[in-house]
């Protein structure tokens, strides 16, 4: 297995732990899925029967980098994990979580470019990966124990050179909503946790010096790191600063560049004041701070700094000390998360949703290290709004017995004490009564076990779910129509940031159509949020290009939260950014000569198999009607306003059933059935891919 492209290793692992049996496989094999979620699809695609379920010894997990991993690349610190997941619902589907933190780098230092692991251990073992060799070992000495202190204790026997991602109790005791977690508070969700429990895989260590090669010339590399640099922004690539400056033509209020001059990270050990080089290419990190654009702005004086994954200069996780919160509630000191995970605590307490004060940011606080340690995935926040509506609405005293009922502190709830957190994720890790079991069981399963109809929760919109157990992730609030059509083609919530970043990047609207006209080849591809036209082609095309962007970044590990970078915070250019960038880094990288068109193909490659390995699963040749469905309360406006009225986000059902005709369209696949046609699968090169649907007749006219 020489090494064949700058960037890869050239060998993962194939890690049986039914035998015991380690063996290396060849990289390039899977050369044409580039890396991540390509490579774990392809593995789903030629080794696992598509009727598996998550928990059966059959299921897999691919822990999978792309060639940016570990090499410096800015932004590239993402590892794509896949399985088939036991929160999609009404079956278990394909999925993957996607982790940043220092599991990617730490990967290729061991010498692998992925981890394939499959069977089931007779006994708790975790897997040490070291300099290009592998060993299962005892884990009885941690299960049990919680992710913080599993990651201790091992770090403690192999040295603090590397990394470990382990599960929780949640995990152990194959509770759906589950994670792996790694550098303490960087987790992939949907399940991935109770599928590494259902294994008896308590964790993965990683260790090594190996080098990770570069194919072109090293200046131009250098160059090409420095050029990326003048062209990011903030968080979510948000470009413009939510702040007047004279340093800047634009600002929005909504924008997460937070970091104005005066602003100060007050629990620093030598508090640090932002000062008017917040344009300096050196000073990128103190632009964002995500616990201060969540949680108030009283947030700045509980800032030490910012934390992040391996080669980001924006570090997104705000690491915040609050020594009388940790005193009063008795959790660590030191928290540092981002987004939901940020927030979460607070979304407990109908009275505290949405709030930035001290009593949130403290349920914050608190939250983090409950779900963190223990291991619980919250789904985007559904968790929370589950159990919050169904509170709200007398759901739980009409469902659960009632001695449960009354066990169950609810005076917590209406006083906002963030003590009922830990009494809420303490019963879902461990399965406590029906309470634990029901919101830990995902979504569309617990509606299920409570007689309550799925579309019940899809008339709703204070709870936000799309359809099979997951909600909505940036769809019409942000993006109109573009934004509705993504969230149908995943079995889980899109996390899909390529279409979103691009319309709250901060920019007006002009300068927004203005890109738009330029990478997809009408101004109309766009509108401006809460004023929707119906929709048209280019809205489509935007929304195809999204999604492979999204599939291309999960591929290379760059981080599609921060990425694309198609527009930038530079005036001079015209805020135009750099649609070329991937190809850029990848061509250098590995010296494998694929430009934008070619590499776009390779994701579009990935998204199709996606696409019918999930219709294999479901066994449908109907994915239109079946799969891609969406919420009633895409329709419904709380003042009635019309569809395509300025100040409204309500859709219109004909013009999203249009969205999806034009979407098929562009994508090459029938338009009646949602289905990829045999010929659109042998134009990808997916050629056993097309003989099997054809068989099977999931293709249009079998």
């Amino acid at each position: 297995m020489a090494r064949k492209f700058g960037g890869y290793q050239g060998k993962g692992l194939r890690v049986n732990l039914s035998t015991g049996r380690i063996t290396v496989e060849d990289t390039y094999k899977y050369l044409d899925f580039i890396g991540g979620t390509g490579l774990g699809y392809k593995v789903f695609w030629d080794e696992v029967a598509p009727r598996t379920k998550a928990y059966d010894e059959a299921n897999k997990i691919v822990f999978a980098v792309g060639p940016l991993a570990g090499t410096g690349a800015l932004c590239s610190g993402r590892t794509a994990v896949t399985t088939i997941m036991p929160v999609s619902w009404p079956q278990h589907l394909i999925g993957s979580g996607h982790m940043g933190g220092n599991f990617a780098e730490h990967l290729k230092y061991a010498g692998y470019d992925f981890l394939i692991i499959e069977g089931k251990a007779d006994r708790p073992v975790w897997l040490h990966v070291r300099d290009g060799k592998a060993w299962l070992k005892d884990a009885s000495h941690v299960w049990g124990q919680g992710t913080r202190r599993t990651t201790r204790v091992i770090s403690e026997e192999v040295g603090a050179d590397g990394t470990v991602a382990a599960i929780g109790p949640a995990g152990e005791n194959l509770v759906p909503y589950s994670v792996v977690v790694n550098s303490r508070a960087h987790t992939a969700g949907c399940g991935i946790g109770a599928v590494m429990g259902s294994k008896m895989l308590k964790a993965i260590a990683l260790q090594g010096s190996q080098p990770v090669h570069i194919a072109g010339d090293k200046a131009d590399w250098e160059k090409l790191i420095n050029y990326h640099r003048t062209i990011i922004g903030a968080n979510n690539q948000h470009v413009v600063p939510n702040f007047p400056s004279p340093l800047f033509e634009y600002w929005d209020a909504g924008s997460r560049w937070v970091g104005a001059p005066g602003k100060r990270w007050g629990a620093s050990e030598a508090p640090v004041t932002l000062t008017n080089d917040v344009r300096s290419l050196n000073r990128i990190s103190y632009r964002t701070n995500n616990a201060a654009y969540f949680l108030g702005d009283n947030v700045w004086q509980y800032t030490v700094r910012n934390n992040g994954c391996f080669s980001c200069p924006i570090r997104c996780y705000t690491v915040m000390k609050d020594e009388d919160t940790a005193a009063k509630f008795g959790v660590s000191p030191v928290q540092f998360n981002t987004c939901v995970g940020m927030f979460g605590g607070r979304e407990w307490f109908p009275k505290l949703s949405r709030k930035k004060s001290d009593l949130a940011r403290q349920a914050g606080f608190v939250g983090i290290e409950l779900m963190d340690d223990l291991g619980v995935w919250e789904n985007y926040g559904q968790l929370f709004r589950d159990f919050s509506n169904m509170y709200e609405d007398g759901i739980w005293k009409q469902k659960l017995g009632a001695d449960e009922y009354k066990s169950i502190p609810w005076d917590m709830v209406d006083a906002c004490n963030p003590e009922f957190i830990k009494v809420a994720v303490n019963r879902i890790a461990y399965k406590q009564g029906e309470f634990g079991q029901l919101l830990g069981m995902g979504t569309g399963y617990m509606l299920e076990k409570m007689g309550i109809p799925e579309e019940k929760w899809k008339d709703d919109h204070r709870t936000v779910y799309w359809k099979m157990g997951h909600p909505k992730h940036h769809a019409n609030e942000d993006d109109g129509q573009t934004g509705c059509v993504i969230n149908t083609q995943y079995n889980r919530d899109p996390m899909c940031h390529s279409n979103c970043n691009f319309v709250r990047s901060g920019l007006p609207i002009d300068v927004q159509k203005r890109l738009a006209e330029h990478f997809w080849g009408s101004a109309d591809a766009v509108d401006a949020i809460g004023d929707y036209k119906p929709t048209n082609k280019y809205k489509m095309i935007r929304a195809k290009w999204s999604i492979e962007r999204k599939e291309l970044h999960d591929m290379l590990s760059f981080c599609n939260w921060m990425g694309p970078w198609i527009s930038s915070p530079n005036k001079q250019d015209g805020y135009m950014g750099d649609n070329s960038l991937e190809s850029k880094y990848y061509r250098v990288l590995t010296g494998h000569n694929l430009d934008v068109k070619e590499l776009d193909r390779c994701a579009e490659r990935a998204f199709n198999l996606h696409r019918a390995y999930t219709a294999r699963q479901m066994q449908t040749a109907d994915m239109r009607k079946k799969h891609d469905q969406y919420p009633n309360w895409l329709f419904e406006d709380k003042k009635d306003k019309a569809p395509f009225t300025k100040g409204t986000i309500r859709m219109d059902k004909a013009d999203i059933e249009k969205s999806l005709d034009l979407f098929y369209e562009v994508q090459g696949w029938d338009v009646k059935s949602g289905l990829p046609t045999a010929n659109q699968y042998r134009s990808l090169g997916l050629n056993d891919v097309a003989d099997t649907m054809t068989k099977e007749k999931l293709v249009p006219g079998a």
